[in-house]
């Protein structure tokens, strides 16, 4: 069984880096990264559902698993590879599309975020013994709906916002709909559903294997700490941060998890 674990997540191992390395090569050549987020995405949907044909070992647990990660794949992938279209670029990897070394260490951490967030569910696959559904597997599986739901609908209405040609992103920000109780909405969402695979996962998961719980609070410090809020909230200083509207926005609206019994304080 140990045998089995360690092939199957070297295996993914290897095809997620050699994926992610090769995608890289082409981006380098086309001299843009319209192909970023879609890679990441596309490959967590990929080794999902390889790891599962390999497992070869099918219960409702890891058929529901492996539905919910490749419907998130396939969701956020196309959304982010739309935007990035519409977009014609991502702010982001300004500084870093033009330099070979700085674009290469993004896409190997990027790999890297595939494999790790996978983990719960690459360990879940090589568990071989039938353990009934239990609260875990309902109180994750509502816990994902929920983040997904809180995601689609934020970046939904993130990009309708957009779309009026009024509120460009450079002059007006959102500030409506779940975007008016939480600053990112989306990432909420995200940080939840993963979660809420874990939490699944855990139901089979023994001894040390528990310890993939590092996995989503790995992924919850990346996006507060470094790639995600940190960044998107020194770009939103640089456009709005004189505006007395925004200043009012940042100090009424949580960053991240919303505050309902402020909301409800300040309407009574």
């Amino acid at each position: 069984m140990a045998s089995n674990v360690w092939t199957t997540l070297l295996r993914c191992f290897l095809l997620n880096f050699s994926f992610h390395w090769s995608m890289y090569v082409v981006s380098i050549f086309l001299k843009h990264e319209r192909f970023f987020h879609a890679t990441g995405a596309f490959a967590v949907g990929l080794l999902a559902y390889l790891s599962y044909e390999w497992n070869g070992h099918w219960t409702l647990r890891h058929s529901v698993q492996t539905w919910m990660v490749c419907v998130w794949a396939l969701r956020f992938g196309l959304y982010l590879f739309v935007r990035t279209l519409k977009a014609g670029r991502d702010r982001r990897f300004d500084g870093i599309r033009d330099n070979p070394t700085k674009f290469f260490y993004i896409w190997t951490l990027q790999g890297f975020w595939v494999f790790v967030m996978l983990l719960p569910t690459l360990l879940l696959y090589s568990k071989r013994d039938f353990v009934p559904i239990c609260w875990r597997d309902h109180a994750g599986w509502g816990l994902w709906c929920f983040g997904f739901a809180i995601e689609t609908i934020a970046d939904y209405q993130k990009a309708a916002f957009r779309n009026i040609a009024q509120n460009k992103p450079d002059l007006r920000f959102i500030r409506s709909g779940l975007w008016s109780i939480s600053r990112h909405p989306n990432y909420c969402g995200e940080i939840l559903l993963w979660f809420g695979l874990y939490l699944s996962a855990s139901s089979e998961l023994q001894t040390y294997q528990l310890l993939a719980v590092l996995c989503p609070v790995f992924h919850y410090l990346l996006i507060t700490q470094f790639s995600g809020v940190p960044l998107l909230e020194k770009q939103a200083m640089l456009k709005w941060g004189l505006k007395q509207e925004y200043r009012n926005y940042i100090r009424s609206t949580p960053v991240l998890f919303p505050d309902f019994r402020s909301r409800l304080t300040l309407n009574l």
